[in-house]
């Protein structure tokens, strides 16, 4: 699978829900560009959800959205539950919503918290690294 299956995948949704995960796309795509040590990172599928991983080195752990099957938001950004992640984050983000161990939760209704997304792709990305360096 490629990009060109992820983004036909959204391309399926509503243009609210598709203009909100192409935007989370563009801000998964550009923050590994601009982050050290993360190398090339593979746009596939996973569980029928565009998915984001590190290839080589395989610094971080893969990410995932999706629009929201919850009642928590519009849009998710998905990791996996056997990491830290979304402890680390409630811990640095306590505004933002999330849902058990896997995700953040955003509301199309309210701008995207741009800055602290970036911080936790970033965290997501490096993961593994960072778990190595500790």
């Amino acid at each position: 699978m490629s990009g060109n299956a992820t983004l036909s995948l959204i391309e399926q949704e509503s243009p609210e829900v598709r203009e909100g995960l192409l935007k989370l796309r563009r801000l998964i795509l550009e923050t590994a560009v601009e982050t050290d040590g993360i190398g090339k990172i593979v746009e596939t599928l996973k569980w029928g959800q565009p998915s984001y991983l590190t290839e080589n080195p395989k610094s971080g752990t893969t990410i995932r959205i999706a629009k929201d099957g919850s009642e928590l938001g519009d849009i998710a950004l998905y990791v996996s539950c056997n990491t830290s992640l979304v402890s680390e984050w409630r811990g640095l983000f306590p505004d933002l919503i999330f849902g058990g161990d896997r995700s953040l939760h955003l509301s199309l209704t309210v701008p995207m918290p741009l800055p602290e997304l970036r911080q936790m792709i970033r965290m997501a990305l490096t993961y593994h690294s960072r778990k190595k360096s500790r």
